[in-house]
């Protein structure tokens, strides 16, 4: 028995252990591609070796391959999760969320191992013999694979972020968040964009070693999957190289008007946030921090999201603050509604004008799941138990603008700039700025922020308009309309979750909100990937009936 057993696992190694042994290291170096550490050159290799991983694999292996390679991303890129100060719900989430999103790349790679099936009829063979085949074919059509898998990958990468409410946090692309002339193409694509470029050309460059590996002697046709993506990538630095420099010269020669904003960031912890003993001293952090920025003379002062204690008299006092000041205010709050909303809470953002009322008022449309608000809550009773929140929030319903000393701001809250749709619509002609309100204090100090940052990042870009970020713990400041990160507060490290506030001068007047294509047509790019994963896999299929 122990023989067979053995020999069993010998087997399953030798079939199938070392192509997951190596879909678990693509996933590993697929994670650290997003911040942190942030190694961005890795994204162009893991979707490649994942790929070919799977070559020679049945479907079912295929999917246990993906599966392993998503699981490691997710377990290692989500893994500040666990900084919730809520261990029993921060430690299910983590599973969960992250065994939900390897399922994605698991479907990536039955799909690709199925295309396969249909189209040469075989059973699963030995690597060495899957990289043989992959080698013969003709290299007119062996250019167009890794653009298939592209086309797949982005499918389903743009599918997550609809199915169950949608988690469209670290897309492929984003991992390229510092490579300013490259992300100008999300203007044109969205971020899917750049995750076609990426997962295209990581797959062209495996094919390209497997075909090697498969003919050391054949000098150049290595070269033939290469070529096509190589030139892509060399077009979209070209264009987006020119878009930044046009964008420079175009601000120099208006000299717009600036927005001089105060960014308050009071840095208060979770735990301290939910305890009612200790609302006063989050209301003396940032009113303290509130006074100095006033003293810059701003135009605006702005609060992140989050309870930082005010009550009817602290706001009284506040708003009295800036009134004599002649200084408007935009902060968060709960708001309770009244009429056909009574017995509703949203999470929402407030603007106050120099007058000292409220001028608007936002409500966040898109809630955090299990964070917010608890689905099937009113079925399953016992649900409310895994998270702090209680009853939750509602969903607000309608973007709004809010006037702040004549320039236009629509106001985002938490982790809604994640969702590229979402934002879109709150961006409209005449927009001046997107401004995101967010706490990020619930997880630490560490790589969310960071990964928050990176994929707010790609908003300003899609719509062509600046954001601005306040936030109660993490990266404070402003993004430019073509991703650069102007000013922040603090620098890398534990810098950037300090107490502190940072006065940012954004330009206001510009006009160029809504003018890029992606804000007029919205995801077409990804849309015409469904298309083509569709039609590539409806001609397998109907090739291989034919040809039976």
């Amino acid at each position: 028995m122990q023989r067979i057993t053995t020999s069993g696992l010998r087997s399953w190694w030798a079939w199938e252990g070392r192509r997951q042994g190596v879909a678990a290291l693509a996933g590993l170096m697929w994670a650290m591609a997003f911040p942190e550490p942030g190694i961005a050159g890795l994204a162009w290799v893991a979707p490649g070796l994942m790929w070919h991983a799977a070559a020679g694999l049945g479907p079912a292996g295929a999917f246990r391959t993906g599966y392993v390679a998503g699981l490691v991303q997710a377990l290692v890129s989500l893994r500040w999760l666990l900084s919730i100060p809520h261990p029993a719900g921060a430690v299910a989430g983590w599973l969960a969320l992250s065994g939900y999103c390897a399922v994605y790349p698991g479907l990536w790679l039955l799909w690709g191992a199925w295309i396969r099936r249909q189209a040469t009829g075989d059973a699963a063979r030995p690597w060495r013999e899957a990289a043989e085949a992959h080698a013969s074919i003709p290299w007119h059509r062996r250019m167009l694979v890794p653009l298939g898998a592209a086309t797949g990958w982005v499918a389903l990468e743009w599918l997550k972020g609809w199915v169950l409410t949608g988690f469209p946090w670290n897309a492929l692309g984003v991992t390229q968040w510092r490579q300013v002339p490259l992300v100008q193409l999300a203007g044109v694509t969205g971020v899917h964009g750049l995750s076609l470029v990426v997962c295209w050309m990581s797959v062209a460059l495996a094919g390209a070693g497997v075909v090697l590996i498969a003919r050391p002697k054949d000098r150049w046709g290595w070269m033939a999957e290469v070529r096509l993506p190589l030139l892509v990538v060399l077009a979209c630095l070209g264009a987006g190289f020119h878009r930044v420099m046009e964008d420079r010269r175009d601000e120099r020669q208006r000299a717009p008007r600036m927005l001089r904003m105060a960014l308050v960031q009071p840095a208060i912890p979770q735990t301290l946030l939910w305890d009612p003993a200790e609302r006063g001293r989050s209301f003396a952090v940032a009113a303290r921090l509130t006074r100095a920025a006033l003293g810059m003379r701003p135009d605006v002062v702005v609060w992140p999201e989050g309870d930082f204690g005010l009550d009817r008299d602290r706001f009284a006092s506040m708003t009295a603050e800036f009134s004599r000041a002649g200084v408007r205010w935009v902060f968060s709050a709960n708001d309770e509604g009244s009429g056909p909303d009574a017995g509703r809470t949203y999470n929402a953002a407030f603007a106050v004008g120099r007058d000292g009322r409220v001028a608007g008022t936002y409500r966040k449309r898109r809630l955090v799941l299990f964070g917010e608000y608890v689905p099937l809550a009113n079925v399953f009773p016992f649900l409310r138990h895994l998270t702090p929140i209680g009853d939750g929030f509602a969903a607000g319903r309608d973007p709004v603008t809010f006037d702040l000393d004549g320039a236009v701001a629509s106001p985002v809250i938490c982790f809604e700039d994640v969702f590229p749709d979402g934002v879109r619509g709150h961006v409209r002609p005449g927009t001046d700025l997107l401004l995101e309100l967010t706490n990020d204090g619930w997880f630490g100090r560490g790589a969310a922020q960071w990964q928050h940052l990176a994929n707010a990042v790609f908003r300003a870009v899609e719509n062509g308009v600046a954001l601005v970020r306040c936030t109660n713990n993490g990266v404070t400041g402003w993004v430019d309309a073509t991703g650069v990160v102007r000013e922040q507060l603090g620098e890398r490290g534990d810098a950037v979750h300090a107490e502190g506030f940072v006065t940012v001068r954004v330009p206001v007047g510009m006009g160029r909100a809504g003018r890029t294509f992606y804000a007029r047509h919205g995801n077409v790019l990804a849309w015409g990937c469904l298309a083509a994963t569709c039609w590539i896999t409806a001609r397998a299929r109907l090739g291989r009936s034919t040809s039976s």
